[in-house]
């Protein structure tokens, strides 16, 4: 169930350090920033990328690192395929939930789970860039040269239990969300980076089938 949230939450604490966001500054134009990331936002229609997750465990050294395909289709159609180190499949279509670890398939649906709805829309206002507008998150917003940081902290109860922070990385090239970063209230972090991204191509219904 953890791990299932946390997937759901990607689309990625302890205080964050002064490294984290060293050479940034804060926005001069918060009003012109909104203005094109809404716009951007708008015309992207989906989006498809590999990516590689990197997941920092308070108990462990190492990081764990994994990789995999990511798809994102208008409205509310998300799938992430994990190819390394093991196989693992979550697919949202609208408020219906499909995950498969192995050989165990499961079938979930946020309709009418206020925490599950809360979960899906997080990742789907992530991933499309609309999160700015999202009542659970107080947003800071800053950027250096090449992206834009975003800092959402929860002001929801149940969101806190779960994160101190999600950052999203913002490219200054095309405003799309390059990284995911989720600071859990536990200590732990998970950081998905999106490579190889191609925005507006035909990606086919059957890719989020979730029966």
């Amino acid at each position: 169930m953890r791990r299932w949230i946390m997937l759901l939450s990607c689309i990625v604490c302890a205080t964050v350090t002064q490294a984290q966001v060293a050479g940034y500054k804060a926005v001069a134009d918060v009003a012109a920033f909104k203005q094109q990331f809404a716009k951007a936002s708008q015309a992207t229609q989906s989006i498809q990328s590999d990516f590689v997750q990197e997941k920092n465990l308070s108990m462990l050294s190492d990081k764990i690192v994994s990789k995999g395909k990511f798809w994102f289709k208008k409205d509310n159609k998300v799938r992430m395929e994990y190819m390394q180190p093991s196989y693992y499949l979550l697919v949202m279509n609208g408020k219906d939930i499909k995950t498969k670890d192995g050989q165990k398939e499961s079938h979930v649906s946020a309709k009418g789970n206020k925490m599950f709805e809360q979960i899906n829309k997080i990742t789907v206002d992530c991933v499309q860039g609309n999160v700015l507008g999202n009542a659970d998150f107080t947003t800071k917003i800053l950027e250096n040269a090449q992206s834009y940081l975003l800092e959402l902290t929860p002001v929801n109860k149940t969101l806190s239990q779960y994160f101190k922070s999600i950052h999203l990385l913002v490219d200054k090239k095309d405003y799309s969300v390059s990284t995911i970063q989720m600071y859990e209230a536990g200590g732990d972090d998970t950081s998905i980076n999106f490579v190889h991204k191609q925005l507006n191509v035909n990606i086919p219904d059957a890719i989020f089938a979730v029966k």
